[in-house]
This record gives C-alpha cells, sequence and structure tokens, in this order.
C-alpha cells in the first residue's frame, strides 16, 4: 500500500507503472534525485498537489 509517507523513488522502484499517475499530477521532477528521497508528502506540498487524492489514485 503507497501512503503520503512513502518515498518517490520507493515508490517507482516497486510500481514503476505509478509513474504515469505522478506525471499527470504535475510532477515532472521524477528524474530528479533530490525527487528520490522525498516523500509524496513532501513532494505533494513543493507542487501544490492534494497528497490525499494522489494517494487514492495510486492505491486504486
Amino acid at each position: 500500500m503507497i501512503e503520503k509517507t512513502t518515498k518517490i523513488g520507493e515508490l517507482l522502484e516497486k510500481y514503476p507503472d505509478k509513474a504515469d499517475i505522478l506525471l499527470e499530477a504535475g510532477m515532472h521532477c521524477l528524474g530528479c534525485m533530490a525527487a528520490h528521497d522525498e516523500t509524496l508528502e513532501e513532494a505533494c506540498g513543493v507542487h501544490g498537489i492534494d497528497v490525499n487524492e494522489l494517494v487514492e489514485k495510486l492505491n486504486a
């Protein structure tokens, strides 16, 4: 299960197919090394994305 505390790097390693959802949400920096150590919550805060909605989509 993906949570808002899940790090982006871990998410992409376990679920590479979820990258499209992150890109659609506006996270276009997935290749950035700094992004890999950020949690979904941290990244959503930077990008102005509702973390709860994103987590729901990722787990659907």
